[in-house]
């Protein structure tokens, strides 16, 4: 009998989130993390079966996987972060990559035919301002999306079991690490509120435009291509809205109960910086019925008291 389904990357943003949005139609889900931690929100849940895995021992990621006999796999483990990238290359390739490709050799081994979903990025196409479809041309310009796109490949050229493909462009709400643009702002501002840190908020380039969905919803469309999709079609996951850093900025600074300036951090200005990412959704509403539901202004004010919650929480 089929397992639970299984999260790789359980303790990350989405990949908690995930668990969350499996939890509400399955009677447990497996959990796996490279040292062994927990994610706060249901470290103690006993429907959440955790596990310390290292993606890249293949024999370990192998036997757990023949063990637990997942009814799905969903592939959330990795370096996500652009500009982490650009500082540790070859770990961001070998996690991404080699870490993807044990998984799938894994799910091989174990003979299991459950569907897999492979996390890509929208970072895989060639730089564009207009909203990016499925078919435009690929071209990574960093690190981190040359990893991406070797994940599609990897996971385009399986066939022994049912592997799904995701694009998600920017996500964002609780649980976000302050390394992300409307994270860090909204850390800042709760630091700002509690006295923590003087009335400055330190910002990078706010003239970017960045198509922004909801984590909650970002990962609801992850199931659905799982349940809907077609296996090895990629689907971008995306607003359709791409929004100026700058406004976003604002709105969050409406939100606060502080006098805040602003000033640029020349640290926060990454290598490559591409002026516009948007996506089309068209392909994944069409073929599952995914539409994201949950405005901007709800996760930039469920982001800003997350931070306020936690700033409180760590005195």
């Amino acid at each position: 009998m089929p397992g639970p389904p299984l999260v790789t990357g359980a303790t990350g943003f989405a990949g908690s989130h995930l668990l969350d949005q499996l939890l509400e139609a399955q009677p447990s889900v497996a959990a796996w993390s490279h040292r062994g931690g927990r994610g706060p929100e249901l470290a103690d849940d006993p429907r959440v079966r955790w596990s310390a895995v290292d993606l890249l021992d293949r024999g370990a990621v192998s036997q757990a996987l023949s063990e637990l006999q997942p009814s799905a796999v969903y592939h959330c483990a990795g370096i996500a972060h652009v500009g982490e990238s650009w500082s540790e290359p070859v770990r961001a390739l070998s996690v991404n990559v080699l870490g993807t490709h044990h998984v799938l050799e894994g799910v091989r081994d174990a003979a299991l035919d459950c569907p897999v979903l492979v996390i890509g990025s929208a970072l895989v196409y060639r730089p564009s301002t207009r909203p990016l479809r499925e078919d435009d041309p690929i071209g990574p310009s960093d690190p981190y999306g040359v990893s991406k796109l070797a994940q599609e490949m990897l996971a385009a050229s399986r066939a022994q079991a049912p592997v799904f493909i995701v694009r998600p462009f920017n996500h964002a709400g609780p649980r976000q690490s302050p390394t992300y643009v409307t994270s860090s702002f909204a850390r800042q501002i709760a630091e700002i509120e509690a006295g923590r840190r003087d009335p400055v908020l330190r910002v990078g380039n706010l003239e970017s435009r960045r198509d922004i969905t909801d984590v909650r919803d970002t990962v609801r469309a992850y199931q659905l291509v799982v349940q809907r999709g077609q296996p090895r079609r990629p689907y971008n996951v995306c607003s359709g809205e791409a929004y100026r850093v700058r406004d976003l900025l604002d709105a969050l600074i409406g939100l606060s109960r502080a006098s805040i300036d602003i000033q640029v951090d020349p640290s926060r200005l990454r290598p490559s910086d591409n002026p516009v990412i948007a996506g089309d959704r068209s392909r994944i509403g069409a073929e599952t019925g995914w539409i994201p539901s949950i405005p901007i202004e709800r996760t930039l004010d469920d982001l800003l008291n997350y931070w306020r919650r936690e700033i409180v929480a760590d005195p």
